[in-house]
């Protein structure tokens, strides 16, 4: 057993990329590494600390039922990559500001809020959106 617990066996390598079920570009949600939440943590500030979206950071920590309450000592998930949130029917992507609510992003592209609401399904709760999530804006 090695320093940080794992099994070694220096006939297989740490991290396999080669081999075939392990691919070279991770699929979305696959961890980097996991972080401890730490007192005053949120989710925004983690997501700032590893230069990830907070939409990317929510996405690969599904477990959390809401990113509002996150407790320390709590561990998430950072991904190794996530992909753009840009369907091919999104005129832009919106990152949303402190003070935004789906109602006033609709408003200010001029669109309905149920088109907004409905190109954006990574958006469980539309009531419950936060500074640095990606929402995707579709055509008039």
């Amino acid at each position: 057993m090695t320093i940080d617990g794992s099994y070694y066996n220096p006939n297989y390598p740490k991290y396999p990329y080669h081999h075939p079920y392990y691919p070279h570009h991770p699929h979305p949600g696959h961890c980097k590494t996991f972080y401890t939440v730490q007192p005053g943590d949120t989710m925004w500030s983690i997501a700032n600390m590893f230069g990830i979206s907070l939409d990317c950071l929510i996405r690969a920590n599904p477990q959390i039922s809401d990113p509002n309450l996150i407790y320390p000592g709590q561990q998430i998930c950072i991904p190794f990559y996530c992909p753009p949130v840009s369907p091919e029917t999104c005129k832009t992507i919106y990152t949303v500001k402190p003070g935004d609510s789906m109602w006033s992003i609709a408003n200010m592209f001029g669109v309905s809020l149920d088109a907004l609401i409905r190109a954006n399904p990574q958006i469980p709760d539309p009531n419950l959106i936060y500074p640095g999530q990606q929402i995707c804006i579709p055509s008039a």
